[in-house]
């Protein structure tokens, strides 16, 4: 791959963005980097996306959902209206890097590449801004909040598509485990659904000696966490992927006490909107029969969390197609695998067809392999380059440069 400060010739050219803007963004991510923000405290992130998209003569809209950010771009008369969105949230993980531009915040950390993806849509916005070829409304969207707080839903809620009208919208985010600055694309379901469960067993406790004096709750849950594993194995098709995770089980203190109560935390992730509907249903049919074979009683609190994500089929293919014209099949793959993580875009794409394609970080044993939410993760800064130069080219080609 190309370094950072240079751009893949492509079969029509390489997109023109010059080496110091890339190098320029480079720092700018890095010092995001330094100063990670959590969820709808992204307060110096949002100031300093705002001023520069100001600077370059955007219209420029604060405060949507909380700290988002948009940028409007109107050009000539037409009529096509898109949007590119970017995260830009930290998590709440103690970096170990031992880089230079590390988190100067002690457990806050940019561990999903976030500033990298703020980056590249701000030198896609200043190059736009400059000697952009379009004509047509662009919609540069800087979400807060994609990190479980749905910052996504606030934006929309705070009226950002009735404000900001899109034909179409495009998101990228990172991937290790990808070679650096490959584009990968997929049509159709590809992120899972998250929702999240809390079932409390209430039973009778007792002497841990006259066990029959008692009935336990603990003992329910401790089956109960095999039985959930039947959601998956005898109760969904195999072709149909769902994951049921018990992350937390939580009962009693001390080893001659039989509790009143267990608590067990669970995470429940789907790809098929039937099937998640589905694993909710026999989720609470089996939690309630199998405490009743106990002698407890269960009560189950299910959260429902973020959607799955879907690809509208005609905007993933022209995205793709301008993948595949600007970078060449050699760094495009239009087959990318489904995945169990999820990503509140999806909500943005229930409501504005789209797409949600994906950058490599770095190939296994490459620098940028690394797994996001990983205390050692760093996103690649050679991705600066061809995030930007694919969404300029994503422009130019949508909005009829």
């Amino acid at each position: 791959m190309p370094p950072v400060s240079e751009l893949s010739v492509t079969p029509e050219g390489p997109v023109p963005l010059p080496a110091a803007l890339v190098e320029e963004f480079v720092a700018v991510r890095r010092d995001i980097h330094r100063h990670p923000e959590m969820a709808f405290d992204e307060h110096r992130t949002a100031q300093l996306v705002a001023e520069r998209l100001r600077a370059w003569g955007y219209r420029v809209a604060t405060g949507v959902g909380g700290t988002g950010v948009v940028g409007q771009l109107v050009r000539g008369q037409g009529g096509a209206r898109i949007g590119l969105r970017a995260d830009m949230d930290a998590l709440p993980i103690v970096e170990n890097t031992g880089l230079a531009w590390s988190s100067c915040h002690h457990g806050v950390m940019h561990a999903c590449g976030h500033d990298g993806h703020t980056a590249m849509l701000l030198a896609a916005a200043r190059h736009l801004a400059e000697q952009g070829r379009f004509e047509g409304t662009l919609n540069l969207i800087f979400q807060p909040a994609e990190e479980g707080a749905g910052g996504a839903l606030k934006m929309m809620e705070d009226g950002l598509f009735e404000r900001f009208p899109c034909d179409a919208i495009f998101a990228m985010h990172n991937m290790p485990g990808h070679p650096q600055g490959q584009l990968v694309f997929r049509s159709g379901p590809t992120m899972a659904s998250s929702d999240y469960v809390t079932v409390t067993l209430h039973g009778r406790g007792g002497h841990g000696g006259m066990p029959h004096r008692a009935d336990d709750p603990l003992v329910a849950a401790a089956s109960l966490v095999m039985a959930l594993q039947t959601l998956v194995s005898r109760n969904t098709d195999p072709l149909q992927p769902v994951v049921v995770t018990v992350g937390a089980f939580q009962a009693g203190q001390a080893n001659n006490v039989i509790p009143d109560t267990a608590r067990l935390e669970i995470g429940v992730r789907a790809l098929d909107p039937a099937v998640r509907r589905a694993t909710e249903e026999r989720l609470k049919a089996l939690v309630h029969a199998h405490a009743a074979s106990f002698n407890v009683r269960a009560e189950v609190d299910w959260r429902r969390g973020y959607a799955v994500l879907v690809n509208d089929a005609e905007q993933t293919r022209r995205a793709l197609d301008v993948a595949l014209r600007h970078f060449g099949p050699d760094r495009v793959n239009p087959h990318g695998p489904m995945l169990t993580g999820s990503e509140d875009f999806a909500f943005m794409l229930e409501r504005v067809p789209g797409c949600y394609l994906f950058i490599g970080n770095g190939a296994d044993g490459e620098p940028g392999a690394c797994m996001v939410h990983n205390p050692a993760y760093d996103f690649n800064d050679a991705n600066i380059a061809v995030g930007a130069a694919y969404w300029v080219a994503l422009v130019h080609e949508l909005l009829g440069a």
